[in-house]
């Protein structure tokens, strides 16, 4: 426990790199708890400032008991673990990190796609078991197929940059992106959802969780996808309906899924993980240390601002919440 010289204090329920936590230690009294839901609520009134990432959940109980909140940062972008709505009504700023993790994510994804098309768990497991099944594992090229893109933003950047150079075409559905966002980019943007649905042959998600994002991929849009195409999605969860996912996958409608993300995290649907053409991951899309680095920096910044009176950079606003 850091001396009462500071006024302030901040508690951090999920782990940041530890050169930032000593950085903010020079300041601010630092506590680093995971607390329980119900411990949360009934510490949380001591502290001026609480730090998460994706494992914490931050409800309207847990604000509105944070009598003394001036700031809740997330180590990282997504907010949906965030009553955002709640803390905008009570004048807590919620700060975020974008951009800390758009490498490291970028990567998963391209490796999902890499080991999709190449069958490597199967090669893997057919190997080490030494069973001679080398004809029925036909690989296939990312040279010359089509990627489509739901959402263009930080990550998105780096997945078609990425993806031209192994000489695919790629096709971009984000709505809400401003039209001068993409010049400069081998992409093509795509109108309609529908389109892209039709014509990719591996599907990236790259789009926030929001109501009108919720479950945007499900029954009728994997019937869309042609029987060889790939879905992969390092976002969030909650975007895919996992229940019409299972289904495509079991029945043959589309030829594989990746998932970093799903609707309950740890992943909890037994049934979906246990198919053969779906390559899952623990959320793993953050977890570099390039990235803990990066995303350390930013968010204690981020706070630090807010605690002394200062304009944070990255202040989440009314769109980015859930609900």
């Amino acid at each position: 426990m850091q001396s009462t010289q500071f006024t302030k204090r901040i508690l951090i329920t999920d782990p940041l790199a530890p050169s930032a936590v000593a950085e903010l230690r020079k300041e601010f009294e630092v506590v680093e708890v995971h607390y329980s839901p119900e411990e949360l609520l009934e510490e949380i009134s001591e502290f001026n400032a609480l730090i998460i990432r994706s494992a914490t959940k931050v409800p309207r109980e847990v604000i509105e008991k944070g009598r003394k909140l001036e700031v809740i940062g997330r180590a990282g972008i997504g907010v949906d673990n965030i009553d955002v709505k709640a803390a905008l009504e009570r004048d807590i700023l919620v700060v975020n990190a974008p951009g800390s993790s758009s490498v490291s994510v970028a990567e998963l994804t391209m490796a999902f796609m890499l080991a999709l098309c190449n069958q490597l768990v199967d090669v893997a497991n057919t190997t080490k078991s030494k069973r001679k099944l080398k004809k029925k594992l036909m690989r296939s090229e990312l040279y010359g197929k089509t990627l489509g893109c739901i959402g263009c933003g930080k990550v998105g950047v780096e997945v078609t940059s990425r993806a031209n150079v192994f000489g695919m075409k790629c096709l971009v559905y984000s709505p809400n992106l401003p039209p001068k966002a993409t010049e400069g980019m081998e992409v093509e943007r795509i109108d309609e959802l529908d389109h892209l649905l039709r014509v990719s042959d591996f599907i990236t998600i790259h789009t926030n969780l929001k109501p009108e994002t919720h479950g945007l991929i499900s029954k009728r849009e994997l019937e869309l996808m042609k029987p060889t195409a790939y879905l992969i999605n390092c976002a969030r969860g909650g975007i895919i309906d996992e229940d019409a996912l299972y289904d495509a996958l079991k029945e043959g409608k589309i030829a594989g899924a990746a998932l970093d993300v799903y609707s309950k995290e740890p992943a909890t649907n037994d049934k979906l993980l246990e198919l053969d053409n779906l390559y899952a991951s623990p959320h793993i899309g953050a977890s570099t240390s390039e990235a803990q680095e990066r995303v350390g920096k930013i968010i204690i910044d981020q706070v630090r601002k807010a605690l002394l009176g200062l304009n944070p950079d990255f202040i989440v606003e009314k769109s980015f919440f859930i609900g």
